[in-house]
């Protein structure tokens, strides 16, 4: 369990994230919504700690993030999986350099054993018979495919995601939802997703957190959205599900 608590963030005397306040449950698929330039992401880079907040706390199964030395956190890092917008894959290593590349950092594992992982995780998202491939010779939704693969190399306890479905295509998306749905109920993961897909929301968004102008607008599940009669999250829904119907040809 991750929780968050009374956190304000600001740059440059602008604050960003007003006393947010959540919880993101272990075993489920957490998902931060809102428009662009909500502070979702700067809220979910707050949690891994790639920003230091100005007040507040976060904590770690107990762990208070914010007190920690950064040895301390260094350990709590090493349970972490990271799914970036855009893969984040090096060009210049293969497949298996790629999702092997936590390991060879971050284990004392052999060759061998860490080979033995890196395809087990690469089986695991459906992709055999890649590991001398280039990223450049993947398609979009095969890359990231291999990103996740890299996320749970390690065996995370906690699974970030941002935008994992940034420049795929309807069914693609699907794919990769599911995806992280699955892992995340069989490694019991604590997995944030940062989102404004309508279409993961409602398909694997088992609690939602609405964020709007810096604060928690709305907390509920996928099918609490449903029934609610928060109009800001409703203006956004309706926002949401308008331009992708436009983007996608379908207005």
């Amino acid at each position: 369990m991750i929780e968050v608590k009374n956190v304000y963030k600001s740059f440059d005397g602008n604050i960003v994230l007003k006393d947010v306040s959540a919880t993101f449950d272990p075993g489920k698929t957490n998902l931060i919504i809102g428009q662009s330039g909500s502070g979702k992401t700067v809220l979910l880079k707050s949690i891994v700690g790639l920003h230091q907040i100005d007040t507040g706390e976060i904590d770690y199964d107990g762990r208070s993030f914010i007190g920690m030395n950064e040895n301390q956190r260094k350990k709590v890092r090493k349970e972490m999986g990271m799914l970036f917008q855009g893969s984040a894959l090096f060009d210049s290593k293969t497949v298996e350099e790629n999702v092997r590349f936590p390991l060879d950092v971050f284990t004392d594992m052999s060759l061998d054993e860490r080979r033995d992982q890196t395809n087990k995780c690469l089986e695991r998202v459906n992709l055999k018979n890649v590991n001398h491939l280039y990223p450049a010779e993947l398609s979009g939704g095969m890359q990231k495919r291999v990103a996740i693969a890299r996320a749970i190399s390690l065996n995370p306890r906690y699974l970030f995601c941002d935008e994992p479905n940034s420049g795929l295509d309807p069914r693609t998306a699907i794919v990769i939802d599911n995806l992280i749905y699955e892992i995340t109920k069989e490694y019991n993961m604590t997995t944030v997703v940062n989102t404004h897909d309508m279409n993961s929301v409602m398909g694997i968004g088992e609690k939602v957190i609405f964020i709007v102008e810096g604060e928690k607008g709305w907390e509920g599940t996928n099918q609490d959205i449903l029934e609610s009669d928060n109009p800001r999250l409703n203006d956004f829904i309706y926002a949401s599900r308008f331009l992708k119907q436009l983007r996608d040809g379908h207005i």
